[in-house]
């Protein structure tokens, strides 16, 4: 007879798929891993934008496409004529810099004397988000740890010789939280990529994301810059195949969809769209049935841009609805902060954060483990009451607040409360519907801004 303890482990090794198959190094198999169910019920990240972009910190706001904002094209957009905002970003450099000034200079400037991980840490964590997703190198090749690839070209040779990757992360989770990398797998300008691609991948990209995920056991690698190549090229099944069988987070890692041109909304873990657009359109409302993640930032730009006015930026009932929006349509939002060269996060991002995460603490069971609702009607740009899911209960999350009774169709059960409010709730079901009737509140009764949450109990079969 077995000891109850190896039967115990038996049992969640059987019920957990994630630690009994062996994936293959396909599309067809890699694809048919789950997603984690940590990530799925976190819902909410904090993405992080920072490099040697984080000194000019500059980018258009005004008059071009969305991807001509971002500040942390900054050395792409001098060096590429074609590009829209080409002629703004070298008058830029010109009067500021002068004629002579190579991008590689800024690493001067990069000196983060100012980062202190347990305090960003500690405002993620205040903001309600359950998880970190740091830019560990971006297109630039700048390196955030100490990497043998990228010798001379990381944070810990140069700059601020300092790992800041490795000291995040330990920030991070002693604060609680998961925390992931996000990584380029091309380079504008690195020679070998532009020379032999091949031989890049195989003697600097493949080695530099093994060095990641055997260094830091991140709990998510989160790729970008796969779109010159196939994922053929990049050997990403081959990467992916090691990363689910044999790696140190292969039970627990979350990944996306950036893994070759072929690949977006097709073939990785979740799907990834950019500040509401995918390949296939707009989607802001769009259905979107595998797991997903909207990324955005609070403004026009992930790396941090002076240029940017109020204007440019979300404001903290915005970024509510938009976290609403994303979790009732069954995905998560990584929200983005760019922060300065010195390491601070601006105070603008942090009272955002700040807001988000004071209605978290009222409404966040709304949020949180939740699932979408098969049944709630398709979003459009007027939708103002949302759904999600618990178990049997059901929450209804209204982006103003109604002032009119709200009905829901095919309900016709459940005890209704309303998150943060003391009073009791009438409500009614007839006909197929549950009428609920929303409380007058005042000043003093208001149980939060931005949103309101009715949860009712016990609803669902």
């Amino acid at each position: 007879m077995k000891p109850l303890c190896c039967l115990i482990l038996g049992v969640v090794f059987m019920a957990n798929p994630l630690f009994s198959q062996n994936f293959s190094p396909n599309w067809e198999s890699l694809d048919s891993r789950p997603i984690p169910e940590w990530f799925q019920d976190a819902k909410f990240g904090i993405f992080i934008h920072w490099g040697l972009y984080s000194v000019p910190a500059w980018g258009p706001t005004r008059g071009v496409g969305v991807y001509e904002k971002y500040a942390e094209w900054y050395w792409w957009s001098l060096k590429t004529p074609t590009r829209e905002s080409y002629a703004q970003f070298n008058k830029i450099h010109r009067d500021f810099y002068g004629d002579k000034a190579a991008y590689q200079d800024f690493v001067s400037g990069f000196n983060c004397e100012m980062f202190e991980p347990t305090e960003w840490a500690r405002i993620f964590k205040q903001a309600g988000a359950k998880y970190v997703v740091l830019t560990s190198k971006h297109h630039e090749g700048f390196c955030l740890w100490p990497s043998e690839q990228s010798w001379n070209w990381n944070a810990v040779d140069v700059g601020p010789h300092r790992d800041l990757a490795g000291d995040l992360i330990t920030a991070v989770r002693n604060a609680g939280l998961n925390m992931g990398y996000y990584y380029s797998l091309y380079e504008w300008f690195n020679p070998l990529y532009r020379s032999d691609v091949d031989k890049y991948v195989d003697q600097h990209m493949l080695p530099q994301m093994h060095d990641l995920v055997n260094r830091y056991e991140p709990d998510i690698v989160w790729t970008d810059g796969e779109w010159d190549h196939p994922s053929e090229v990049w050997r990403a099944t081959e990467f992916l195949a090691w990363l689910y069988n044999e790696s140190p987070v292969k039970d627990k890692v979350v990944t996306n969809d950036r893994w070759g041109k072929e690949t977006r909304g097709h073939h990785g873990g979740i799907w990834t769209t950019e500040y509401d657009l995918v390949h296939e359109g707009d989607a802001s409302s769009m259905e979107i049935e595998h797991y997903w993640e909207e990324c955005r930032g609070i403004g026009t730009s992930f790396g941090y841009n002076r240029n940017e006015y109020l204007e440019n930026y979300s404001s903290s009932e915005e970024l509510v609805h938009i976290l609403i929006n994303k979790v009732a349509r069954g995905g998560n939002l990584l929200l983005n902060v760019g922060p300065t060269a010195d390491g601070r996060i601006p105070v603008i991002m942090q009272q955002r954060l700040a807001d988000m995460g004071n209605w978290l603490k009222i409404n966040g069971e709304a949020i949180y483990g939740t699932r979408k609702w098969d049944r709630m009607p398709k979003v459009t740009p007027e939708t103002k009451v949302y759904f999600t899911t618990k178990g049997k209960d059901l929450y209804v999350l209204c982006t103003a607040y109604p002032t009119k009774p709200v009905k829901v169709d095919g309900i016709s059960k459940g005890i209704v409360t309303m998150l943060g409010f003391d009073g009791p709730i009438d409500s009614s079901t007839e006909g197929g519907y549950l009428t609920i009737e929303p409380p007058a509140i005042t000043p003093a009764t208001n149980p939060c801004d931005y949103a309101w949450v009715f949860k009712v109990k016990g609803a669902l079969q």
